[in-house]
Order: structure tokens, then sequence, then C-alpha cells
């Protein structure tokens, strides 16, 4: 997640303080990745650092307000313009859980699937039911323009087709583990067959 590239777009649209940030960030994507405070000013001295943010003003409670270069302006652009990589995929996970049960002993892998799948299912449920609150809410509403409920619908949209996904990718994993059983199970049989001793030939008196 590019905390570093939501900021600067916040920031594109005017000077903001740390916990507005902090607000606006969660508030467009429904807190789904949730940031504190200690993050938001990390990541701006860190902008700072690299000229994309300066400081810019200060209210009467002593909140320092950053603004956007024109650098910043660049590297934002560059970001919307460029694809997001597919060639280092994140670290996920649960693919790494089912890769290192089915080579760990005494794992039941069908019981790690079976209680990740009702966990997931679960999940899958929730974010639907949010998605219709947020739908509602937006038939609703009358203020604002409704881009920060546009935004948590496109991020409800992605949450839901990832889990359905993932449910499918964990029925695909449940039917490839059984074929391997399978396999397993008939490798015995034939390793039998093929080491039972033949019959002898007979010899011409």
């Amino acid at each position: 997640m590019s905390i570093r590239h939501g900021l600067l777009a916040l920031l594109d649209q005017g000077p903001r303080y740390g916990y507005q940030l902090r607000v606006e960030f969660e508030a467009r994507t429904g807190a789904t990745w949730p940031l504190n405070v200690g993050q938001v000013y990390t990541t701006l001295g860190r902008l700072e650092r690299d000229g994309l943010v300066v400081p810019d003003s200060e209210d009467e409670e002593g909140h320092l307000f950053y603004a956007v270069t024109d650098k910043g302006r660049a590297e934002l652009r560059s970001w919307f313009d460029t694809p997001v990589p597919r060639t280092s995929p994140p670290r996920d996970e649960l693919a790494i859980k089912l890769a290192m049960a089915v080579t760990v002993p005494g794992v039941d892998v069908h019981a790690v699937v079976q209680a990740q799948r009702r966990h997931s299912i679960k999940a899958l449920q929730d974010y639907t039911r949010l998605k219709a609150r947020a739908l509602a809410g937006e038939s609703a509403s009358s203020g604002g323009d409704g881009r920060s409920d546009l935004a948590w619908l496109l991020v409800l949209d992605q949450l839901i087709f990832q889990t359905e996904a993932e449910v499918r990718w964990l029925d695909h994993c449940e039917t490839r583990l059984a074929h391997y059983s399978e396999r397993q199970a008939d490798q015995p049989a034939e390793s039998a067959a093929s080491e039972a001793p033949k019959g002898r030939r007979r010899t011409r008196a």
C-alpha cells in the first residue's frame, strides 16, 4: 500500500496537517488500511526530505500544514499514469501457510483450508453488507459530490472480488489436494504389483 502517494494525492488538493491527512485517508478507504499519526508524520518527513512536500504554515493551535511541491505533483502524476507492477507480487500469508502446511508432517491441510474458507466466506458476507449500506447511504446523501462515497465503494468492490477469488482458490486447492491423495494411495498398490515375484519358467526335459 502506497501511503506516500496517498498522502500526496490528498495534499494535491490543498495544504493539510498530519491528523487531517490521517482522517481523510481513512475516510476515503473506509478505514480498510488504518493509519496512525506516527506513520503519517514519518511519511511526511520522507516526502519533505525528497523535496515532494514543504512545511506551509501553522494555525493558531500549532498544527503544521504541509503543501505539495511541483516535484511532488509530478511524482503523483507518474504514480497515476504507471500501472501497478505484478512482476514482484506481494507476499500472501495464506499462500505461504498452505505451501508450508503440505510439506510439514502432521498438519491437517484439509482442516486448514476449511477453517480459512469459513473465515473468508464470513468476511465476504460482511463486505457485502457494508456495500449495501454504502450504496444506501450514497443514494440517500444529498450533500457534496459523493467522491468519498465512490472511493469507499471502489475499495469495497476490490475487497469483495479479492475474497471471492480467494474462496475459489481454496476450492481449487482442495481439489488438487484430493487428486494428490488419490495418486499417493494408488502408488503402493502399483509398487506391490511391480515387485511381486514372477513365476519360474519351465525348462524342457
